[in-house]
């Protein structure tokens, strides 16, 4: 009996010291984590998104803002009629009504997303037809009021991996971070049915909206130079063109076109190559517009002095190759000025070698032709220079007028630009200041790179490039009064290793007004069929916005 009596009490010792031993567990080792399944149980949380931030002209005008839209979830547990339910929705969302089930039958599932950046009139019509479990949350989604205006500008907003709102190319991807704000998350008690407890516990942090962009770009040069560009296309039969207007002096960018684009509403129409902004990620060989700066380099070295003279009495040789002028026309004893107002191949090579070679890389690398500029756009390239080892004498030869060596055309009107405003190097640059929800506004301040040039070379070079315009091919585009300092551009096309004579990048570089630039303005068009040279081609487009844009900015006549 007494052993019986021993066994049970054991047992019921046993079992209680496991009891004990369980609940000192639960409520002492575990109960942090047990409160925090209990918690995840009971509530019910849900993120609210920031609004992105708005990009704007220099004048205020919105180029990229937010407009009113719905996000779609649905309660999978709680649907009864998910066909009928799949149906609605497929019909007013344009989504495909088996993707839409397959989500609403896992009632696994408590709050799902159906679908996001619904525009607001369909939300409506979703509010309208009173879909049970169906729930719209406020959201906002991008909009163009300019429509495809300077879209390779822009960018656009797209997904990340995680599925998160990021911005790709231009300002959206460059000013990601100071764009997307932060998000901010709702919490709330719910029953075991998963509805909101009226009395229970609500927490809400808020979301942080992103920060507005206001540019340096201005709209009305921004419409004139798209519009001019495309009808430029037209004309001259090209496959593509590129026009950048700038500040010299600050290199602030008040427009940059290129075309064809892409309308960023409507992107996934366009292909993916299209997204992509030539001003700043396609290269191409400059030609003759690359003379204005070995001339430069070498008035600045004091290699030539500007009433030097030059013998311009035929081809010459260098080494197997031999180098004529542009029109086969030569003019015998001529003066430094003349080179680049006749646009002298030979007489650029006769440049290049009293400069001399080491100078002429010395001067290449000061103007940061192999590097990137650091404008505030995402996906900047930059072609690299042919390692120095690998130079041959015909490649100093040819590139004293632009030929054998590749630059973007941002770096391209950087570099002129270290003409315009008197000897130094800037940074382009296209956001002016940052202004944040609470009013605190970041101004960008405009950065001197370097100076390359003295101040007397660059007045020297600007009077050359004055002088080619009214004296040479171009004599009869420029505008009445203005003094404008310009140089054209032909370049041949390498394809497979050489040149392709049929096919050429025309281009055109000049500043105005001469005596005190305001702007300076690059055009660039490839392949134009109606005539391969860039006095044909660029140089009437040069001039044809030029005129518009002496206009809009008042700028007075110099004589």
């Amino acid at each position: 009996m007494e052993r019986r009596l021993l066994l049970v009490f054991s047992l019921f010792l046993i079992i209680s010291t496991l009891i004990i031993f369980r609940l000192f567990y639960w409520q002492v080792l575990s109960s942090e984590s047990l409160k925090g399944i209990g918690q995840l149980q009971l509530d019910r949380s849900q993120k609210i998104n920031a609004k992105r931030g708005g990009i704007y002209t220099k004048d205020e005008s919105p180029l990229v803002i937010n407009q009113p839209a719905f996000q779609i979830y649905a309660e999978p547990y709680k649907i009864t009629d998910i066909e009928i339910t799949s149906q609605k929705l497929s019909l007013l969302l344009g989504i495909d009504e088996a993707s839409i089930s397959s989500k609403l039958k896992d009632n696994k599932i408590k709050w799902i997303q159906i679908a996001e950046k619904v525009e607001s009139s369909i939300g409506d019509k979703i509010k309208e037809i009173k879909l049970q479990n169906i729930e719209l949350l406020e959201d906002s989604k991008r909009f163009y009021p300019e429509a495809s205006m300077a879209a390779q500008v822009l960018g656009f907003v797209g997904k990340d991996h995680n599925g998160e709102d990021q911005g790709y190319f231009g300002l959206e991807g460059y000013y990601n971070d100071q764009l997307k704000g932060r998000s901010g998350i709702l919490k709330e008690e719910k029953d075991a049915l998963g509805d909101p407890i009226l009395a229970g516990s609500r927490l809400i942090l808020p979301a942080q909206d992103g920060r507005d962009l206001y540019l340096t770009l201005d709209k009305t040069v921004q419409y004139t130079i798209e519009e001019k560009l495309k009808e430029g296309i037209q004309k001259y039969g090209a496959s593509q063109g590129t026009v950048i207007v700038m500040n010299p002096h600050t290199g602030s960018i008040l427009g940059m076109a290129s075309y064809p684009a892409y309308d960023p509403k409507y992107r996934q129409r366009y292909p993916e190559s299209s997204y992509i902004n030539p001003a700043i990620a396609s290269s191409y060989e400059p030609g003759s517009t690359f003379k204005i700066l070995v001339m430069a380099a070498a008035i600045n070295e004091g290699s030539i002095s500007p009433k030097d003279e030059y013998d311009e009495k035929g081809p010459i040789d260098v080494g197997n190759y031999t180098i004529k002028t542009w029109n086969q026309k030569y003019h015998g004893l001529i003066k430094i000025a003349e080179i680049i107002q006749y646009s002298s191949n030979v007489g650029m090579v006769y440049i290049q070698e009293k400069l001399g070679a080491d100078k002429l890389i010395s001067y290449l690398e000061k103007l940061g032709i192999n590097k990137l500029t650091g404008v505030d756009l995402q996906d900047e390239s930059t072609p690299q220079m042919r390692d120095i080892k690998m130079w041959y004498p015909i490649d100093y030869a040819t590139a004293s007028f632009g030929q054998g060596i590749a630059v973007t055309p941002l770096q391209m009107i950087r570099m002129a630009s270290a003409i315009a405003n008197g000897g130094k190097l800037v940074t382009p640059f296209l956001v002016d200041r940052i202004n944040d929800r609470q009013g605190k506004s970041i101004k960008i301040q405009p950065k001197i790179v370097s100076t390359v040039f003295k101040k007397e070379t660059a007045s020297i070079v600007t009077e050359m490039m004055v002088n080619a315009v009214e004296k040479g091919e171009t004599k009869f585009l420029k505008p009445f009064g203005i003094r404008i300092a310009g140089k054209t551009g032909t370049a041949q096309i390498p394809i497979s290793g050489h040149y392709d004579t049929e096919k050429t990048i025309a281009s055109f570089v000049g500043f105005f007004p001469a005596e005190n630039p305001q702007v300076i303005m690059l055009i660039t068009l490839r392949e134009p069929t109606s005539s391969p040279w860039g006095s044909e081609t660029a140089a009437p487009l040069f001039f044809n916005i030029a005129r518009d844009l002496i206009t809009y900015y008042n700028i007075p006549a110099s004589f």
